[in-house]
């Protein structure tokens, strides 16, 4: 079981704190520091300092660690041109020495688009299904050949298909409870689908799709990983969960209901009911980004037992 590192940024974190975070994933063992795509706070917080951009803030880290994976949950279709993203995301790969993950969603904030004076397209699941054939088309297009897509929404013509990942392959991720179009979009470009914030019986329901569309496209349906993202609350005492509960403005019922929360043990049993429908991989959606003795006690007393 793979534990991942999930951040929020745009709650409110200024770079040096997302470098800190990411320097305590790797220093901890965990897998992957991934973050959010977002450029407006959510709910009650006031987002101060700012937002920052998922992928600018990746290219740091790329050159301020040296082991962990870096990835997005989800970058979102609409902020971007996809050759523009196909450029960026390889050039953080080559800056990382090849430890980039690609999530990509069709994005769905309506308020941070109007915020920042974003395109906000009706059709957004169209354009997502063809970012996905360009942007793994510009990547596998072989050096010296050209890439041309013409379709609904992007028209690329003759393009040189350049920089490459430094990967032979960007591991690419899509996720969503979407019952048809979604689970025929990760069969087709899938290498992770991801559950966010789903109970373990949607959670198998939604797997149990995925699974049935590879097969039907042809692919193995263990050649996906599968995996989850929950929220994370974890103490060594009662006292201890309620107080990070609080630091995050949650209750304790509720995320032991809907997250991760809980003393180790309960958080490691909750973890293997979910291993037990195939997730191998948890993404820890953090939201204290201050509390590193958090991420300490995740390490020590949750990831040892995996």
């Amino acid at each position: 079981m793979d534990l991942r590192i999930f951040t929020e940024p745009q709650q409110g974190a200024s770079y040096d704190t997302l470098l800190a975070v990411a320097k305590a994933t790797e220093d901890l063992g965990f897998d992957a520091f991934f973050r959010s795509d977002h450029y407006l706070a959510m709910g009650d917080s006031d987002g101060l300092p700012g937002p920052t951009d998922a992928w600018i803030t990746l290219a740091g880290l790329a050159r301020e660690t040296s082991r962990i994976r870096l990835g997005t949950l989800m970058t979102a279709g609409t902020f971007r041109l996809p050759g523009v993203l196909a450029i960026q995301v390889a050039q953080v790969d080559q800056m990382s020495g090849g430890r980039v993950e690609f999530g990509l969603g069709a994005g769905w904030y309506e308020d941070e688009h109007k915020a920042y004076g974003i395109p906000f397209p009706k059709e957004k699941f169209g354009r997502l299904e063809e970012q996905l054939a360009i942007v793994t088309g510009l990547w596998g297009t072989k050096p010296g050949e050209t890439f041309s897509h013409h379709g609904t929404h992007y028209d690329l013509t003759d393009s040189p298909a350049l920089p490459k990942p430094t990967q032979a392959k960007i591991p690419v991720l899509i996720g969503g409870m979407g019952a048809s179009r979604t689970p025929r979009l990760a069969a087709r470009y899938a290498d992770e689908f991801n559950i966010p914030f789903a109970s373990l019986a949607d959670s198998e329901r939604q797997f149990g799709r995925v699974r049935e569309a590879a097969q039907a496209a042809g692919r193995g349906a263990d050649e996906l990983t599968y995996s989850n993202a929950l929220v994370v609350c974890v103490g060594k005492d009662d006292a201890e969960v309620a107080r990070r509960a609080a630091a995050i403005g949650r209750e304790v019922e509720e995320l032991k209901e809907n997250g991760l929360a809980g003393s180790p043990a309960e958080v490691v049993d909750k973890i293997g009911r979910f291993a037990e429908i195939g997730s191998t991989r948890f993404y820890l959606q953090v939201l204290d980004l201050s509390d590193l003795d958090h991420l300490e006690l995740i390490s020590s007393q949750v990831q040892s037992q995996l």
